[in-house]
């Protein structure tokens, strides 16, 4: 194995991503630090400008609450959060999410964003939270904004951060290696902020073979917020709760604006509406089943008690949707023009942010203005940030966190000096791209008050420890190396395992046992001990793992990273005893919901010395039941 050239990084807070939130954070930090004199260092595994969940980029901002115009309240999008998560949700964070996010929408309209106008100059709505934009470039107009505020000799892109650094009860900063030089990276500092995003590729996908890599939310986000939290000791909350998306079959096109903005629906083979047929089943679910909109795992349910019952395919009435839209225009000629730029807009909508959707129908001979496409859910992904919750358990903000949940500064894990925004706080949900980004600042605020408030002292470092981290991180290469001519396949060699391999067996055994696809999204009290035991010798094997090169290196320590999330979700879902979420994932020995006793947040910390997981349940507080408005800030 080729020597690597180890580099020292010292800094005042470090910054791990480039996707929203760490674009946010970058932007607060930035300018808080050169008001105290303090150094800003943000470390991305890819290039900022397509990093993260918008690097395709977007065709709606999906969190924008509208309080200067009146147009919501910051209960009523609590409420709306709360009642998807079927009552899982830290209020205080979704509240203080809320009344910050629509001044970064403000932002990305100032910094070049365009964002669609009706005629009298208001912002174009796709549902009642999300905003239409041309967002092909979101992701780049936000990026620069950041890379603007930090300078370029204060950002390293390229650098795959694999391991916390913690001396105590405090974390030190990280370690990482470049993707693309035999450079190994120390990055010391005296607070760190996490926002390297959530996890997909931990179960089988629903397209396999030349479809494998295609999620919506982007195959290269593998869980690396998690595990460095899990692996810091940080308290984790909700890794039970896994968000499966309804997405158009195959290509995982999202669907969403076709139910918001054309009004479409999706019907089972026999034209019935499932959500009309199946209603009565949401009354196993009060009391979200009964609320507006039904919560999406229960809109999935709906559908895949469709499909088990032998009725699917589902399509998506796409045609009939944009038929509908221009014949309201009442005049024919008006309606054909309508019909036209509706199409337009069709394509647009996946061209903008899925090209593999447009190119999969122009494949397949689909015209979805013409014929219905089908949909189906995809395989369970880790997005905090969406429609899940999983991340670290973080301090809320002073002025609304109930007791328990504050202790000093917010978005504090409960590791002293360890940050967290974006997929990488927990019991959060639907912040989505713009509540990342708004969290992020958040978060950066906060971690700079930490610095200047208490003065933690700089890291002190351990050269063995640093020593001994290198050397397993980049073993890989070496166990490739040592037996690469033991074998005239590389692929099949008994001396090591590659990537790929490890990765498959991972989803083979998440899919079968902890309710994936083929499983019909259902899982047991056995199956998941089942899945223990299967991790527990998959990660016996992560000590063979081979790379032949530093792609091959990133590969092994994404499927390392993916197989710590597996683990704390299946151990979390063993813990939760009930069926909450019958959309995402479906008990079968435990059917029921039961607010009596589940009612509750699961969270769990991970002992790395010990390997020893504990769990507890944390009481859920209501602070917006009885409360007064909030006020935007």
């Amino acid at each position: 194995m080729k020597d690597f050239e180890t580099i020292e990084v010292e800094t005042d807070l470090l910054i791990l991503g480039g996707g929203m939130a760490a674009c946010g954070a970058a932007v607060e930090a930035a300018y808080w630090a050169k008001q105290n004199g303090l150094k800003v260092t943000l470390v991305d595994k890819a290039a900022m400008d397509r990093s993260g969940a918008v690097a395709m980029g977007l065709s709606a901002i999906n969190q924008y609450v509208g309080l200067k115009d009146g147009q919501n309240t910051i209960k009523d999008y609590v409420d709306y959060v709360r009642n998807d998560l079927m009552g899982v949700t830290r209020e205080d964070l979704v509240a203080n999410i809320a009344r910050h996010v629509d001044s970064s929408v403000h932002l990305f309209e100032q910094w070049g964003l365009p964002i669609w106008k009706d005629k009298d100059g208001g912002y174009v709505h796709e549902g009642r939270w999300q905003l239409m934009i041309n967002g092909e470039s979101y992701k780049i107009i936000v990026a620069e904004a950041a890379k603007n505020a930090l300078g370029a000799e204060n950002i390293y892109e390229r650098i795959f951060i694999t391991e916390p650094l913690v001396e105590g009860d405090r974390c030190t900063g990280a370690v990482g290696f470049s993707v693309r030089e035999n450079k190994f990276y120390v990055f010391k500092a005296r607070a760190t902020l996490v926002a390297m995003g959530g996890a997909v590729g931990v179960f089988k996908p629903r397209s396999s073979g030349e479809g494998a890599g295609r999620a919506w939310y982007p195959p290269f986000n593998s869980g690396a917020s998690a595990y460095f939290t899990i692996k810091a000791g940080a308290e984790m909350t909700c890794q039970e709760v896994r968000f499966i998306p309804v997405r158009f079959k195959d290509a995982y096109g999202p669907v969403g604006a076709w139910f918001l903005l054309f009004k479409s629906r999706a019907t089972n083979a026999l034209g019935e509406n499932y959500m009309e047929t199946r209603r009565p089943e949401l009354e196993n679910w009060v009391p979200y089943g009964k609320v507006k909109p039904v919560p999406a795992n229960l809109r999935n349910y709906l559908m895949m008690l469709d499909v088990m019952a032998g009725k699917g395919p589902i399509s998506m009435q796409t045609a009939e949707a944009i038929k509908n839209i221009a014949e309201k225009e009442g005049d024919p000629k008006a309606a054909k023009k309508k019909l036209k730029e509706l199409e337009a807009e069709a394509w647009e909508d996946f061209l903008d942010m899925t090209i593999s959707q447009a190119i999969l129908w122009a494949a397949t001979n689909i015209q979805p203005e013409v014929e219905p496409s089908e949909i189906a859910a995809a395989e369970p992904y880790f997005i905090g940030s969406h429609s899940g919750a999983s991340g670290a358990w973080v301090s809320g903000p002073q002025d609304l966190a109930p007791q328990d949940y504050f202790w000093g500064y917010e978005n504090m894990t409960t590791v002293q000096g360890l940050f967290a925004a974006g997929d990488a706080s927990g019991a959060s949900s639907h912040k989505f791209s713009s509540g990342s980004h708004a969290e992020g600042r958040i978060a950066a605020k906060s971690a700079i008050r930490f610095l200047v408030d208490e003065k933690p002292a700089k890291p002190k470092g351990d050269g063995a420890k640093v020593e001994e981290l290198k050397a397993k991180i980049l073993k890989p290469l070496s166990v490739y190396e040592e037996h690469q001519d033991k074998s005239t396949q590389e692929d099949v060699n008994p001396n090591y395992i590659l990537p790929r391999s490890f990765q498959q067996r991972m989803q083979k055994l998440m899919d079968e046992y902890a309710g994936g696809v083929t499983a019909q999204f259902a899982t047991s009290d056995a199956n998941l001990n089942r899945a223990l035991q299967l991790l527990e010798f998959l990660r016996e094997d992560s000590e063979n793992l081979g790379a032949k090169d530093l792609h091959q290196l990133m590969r092994c320590w994404e499927n390392i990273h993916r197989s710590y999330q597996a683990e704390a979700h299946v151990r979390a879902m063993l813990f939760r005893e009930e069926t909450r979420w019958p959309g995402y994932y479906f008990r079968t020995d435990k059917p029921t919901m039961d607010n009596t006793n589940w009612n509750v947040f699961v969270n769990c910390s991970y002992d790395a010395a010990a390997k020893n997981w504990t769990f507890k349940k944390v009481p859920i507080v209501n602070i917006l039941s009885e409360s007064p408005e909030l006020v935007a800030h």
